[in-house]
């Protein structure tokens, strides 16, 4: 399905060790909980931290990859992800072990937006973005597998943190540098086609497309994690199962998880970004009304793997929109930091409404929000999902490839020159044809060579 020269390795691994802590917040949180002095609520808000950190610096250094590259914030957060989560796995000291977890929080964070900055300027974002999630989701099924065969303590989880982002390091050299590598080929402007360091401080564009997509995705993913935080309360307590059943019904979820982002690398934007954002997003709705009010095993595990296979989907396409936006990678950067703040509120969220008005209205409630979330972030996906191209338009260097932008919006592949390009409007300029002399109407017949097509032979 892949490609292997196709898809940026360095920048795929770098993606796994920042987004790895929210796809083990769940056990990291319980074990918090259970192994140290500490109650649930002080257990939740230490992951709340973690995250917050974590978006935290992203929305600091958005508008900064370009000019510092990617190889020195990527070290540096890498670094800091290895000496937080380490010192906070080998402490048994409250107080250590959060600061811990907020160092290590904005290490991942960094981690996570360098490489969603650089994978927002690939040729095809939505393939490496795929990759990753592809990534992340094995490895935090491994470590699910295989942390509860090694004890309960509570630093199996960072520790599996901090050797993850141990071993990233050594493909950071692949990674480029600051303006003298950019300049060299190996960043923007150079032999990649890319933008170059002098536009890193022009204005965001499609700014409120750019604002709708956050601040609804942010919603999104609270609702998301509203249910994921309580999830293991629910098939405890209302669906009946014993924590054996249980955690094979989240094995399987994560593997169903897998699943749906092949799925989603094997679609790519065959079907544009509009239907898999709507219509997967409708689908989550109704798995997490299913989960939330399940009282048999069979449904509490039909709602929760359906709901782990369709959302890794839409997560991909989401982020492949909002790489699209900005190839700079700054919108990338903004909604993913967005993200991540709706994440370290879902599980205060699901906990207080659970305990207000119980598991089933809290369900109806998230998918009820999810269905009026569906309706701008498709609005988005089509504003932004560029327009048909007539054969010989080719668009201005710097982002999506053409023939991405064609195969969204239905155009024939064959009828757009592959060339990267960013979506900027395409200007129309009439040019008149020479006037062609009356005898040539008494000229031998035959076919006429016809006068070159406006925008034909551009690059």
């Amino acid at each position: 399905m892949f490609a292997p020269r196709s898809i940026p390795w360095p920048l795929v691994a770098l993606f796994t060790a920042g987004y790895l802590p929210p796809y083990l917040l769940p056990t990291t949180v319980g074990r918090l909980d259970t192994s140290l002095p500490l109650s649930t609520t002080q257990a939740g808000a230490v992951g709340s931290a973690l995250l917050l950190s974590s978006a935290t610096a992203g929305f600091l250094l958005a508008s900064r990859v370009q000019r510092l590259g990617a190889r020195t914030p990527a070290r540096f957060g890498l670094a800091l992800a290895v000496l937080g989560y380490g010192a906070a796995a080998l402490t048994t000291a409250v107080p250590a072990v959060v600061a811990g977890a907020v160092v290590g929080g904005f290490g991942s964070g960094t981690a996570m937006t360098v490489a969603a900055a650089r994978i927002a300027a690939e040729r095809d974002p939505h393939r490496a973005s795929t990759a990753g999630l592809l990534s992340v989701s094995a490895l935090a099924g491994a470590v699910y597998l295989t942390v509860p065969h090694l004890g309960r303590a509570h630093g199996l989880p960072l520790a599996a943190i901090a050797l993850t982002a141990l071993a990233v390091w050594p493909l950071t050299g692949r990674l480029p540098g600051g303006t003298a590598d950019t300049r060299a080929g190996h960043g923007p402007d150079g032999a990649d086609g890319r933008t170059g360091p002098d536009d890193t401080t022009a204005p965001l564009p499609h700014r409120r497309s750019g604002l709708v997509l956050a601040a609804t995705v942010l919603c999104w993913s609270l609702a998301q994690n509203s249910l994921w935080g309580v999830s293991g309360r629910i098939g405890l307590t209302q669906a009946g199962l014993g924590d054996a059943a249980l955690g094979a019904v989240f094995a399987v979820a994560l593997g169903a998880g897998l699943v749906g982002v092949l799925v989603a690398g094997a679609l790519g934007p065959r079907l544009g970004r509009a239907m898999p954002v709507g219509a997967g997003t409708v689908l989550i709705a109704g798995c997490i009304a299913v989960s939330a009010a399940a009282t048999t095993p069979a449904a509490f595990a039909t709602g929760e793997i359906a709901w782990n296979t369709v959302y890794p989907v839409v997560l991909s396409y989401l982020i492949g929109l909002a790489a699209s936006l900005d190839a700079r990678g700054r919108w990338a950067v903004l909604v993913g930091s967005a993200s991540s703040l709706g994440t370290s509120a879902g599980p205060l969220t699901g906990s207080v409404l659970s305990a207000q008005a119980g598991y089933p209205v809290m369900g109806l409630v998230l998918g009820a929000g999810l269905l009026l979330l569906a309706a701008p972030m498709t609005a988005v996906a089509l504003h932004t999902g560029g327009r048909p191209l007539l054969p010989g338009a080719i668009r201005r260097r710097g982002g999506t490839p053409a023939a991405l932008v064609a195969a969204a919006t239905g155009t024939p592949s064959g009828a757009v020159p592959e060339v990267g390009a960013v979506e900027q409007p395409v200007v129309e300029i009439d040019v008149e044809a020479p006037a062609v002399a009356v005898q040539d109407a008494y000229d031998t017949a035959g076919p006429r060579q016809a006068a070159a097509a406006p925008g034909s032979g551009t690059g």
